[in-house]
C-alpha cells in the first residue's frame, strides 16, 4: 500500500510540475503579446498625432487658398469678372 501511495504522490507531483511549467509558458507569451500590443498602441498614437498635426495644416484657410492659386489657377472673384445670367420666362 505504501508504494502505491508513494507512485501516486509522485505522478500527482510530475503533474503538478508540468502544470506550473504550462502556466509560466503561458504567462511569458501573454507578456510578450502585451508589450508588442502596447509598442504598437504607442506607434498608432504618435500617427495619430502626426495625422491631427496635418489635418490642422492642411485644413488652413490660408493653405487652401495658396494651393488653390498655384495648383489649380484659381483667383478671387471680383465685380468686374462677374457674369450675371438671367433666365427668360418662357410663356
Amino acid at each position: 500500500m505504501g508504494a502505491r501511495l508513494n507512485v501516486f504522490i509522485g505522478l500527482l507531483l510530475v503533474l503538478s510540475a508540468l502544470s506550473l511549467i504550462n502556466a509560466q509558458y503561458q504567462a511569458r507569451r501573454l507578456f510578450i503579446e502585451m508589450e508588442r500590443a502596447q509598442t504598437l498602441s504607442q506607434q498608432y498614437e504618435i500617427e495619430w498625432t502626426q495625422l491631427k498635426l496635418d489635418q490642422s495644416t492642411f485644413g488652413k484657410h490660408s493653405r487652401i487658398e495658396a494651393v488653390a492659386n498655384k495648383e489649380l489657377g484659381m483667383v478671387h472673384v471680383t465685380p468686374d469678372r462677374t457674369q450675371y445670367l438671367s433666365a427668360e420666362v418662357v410663356k
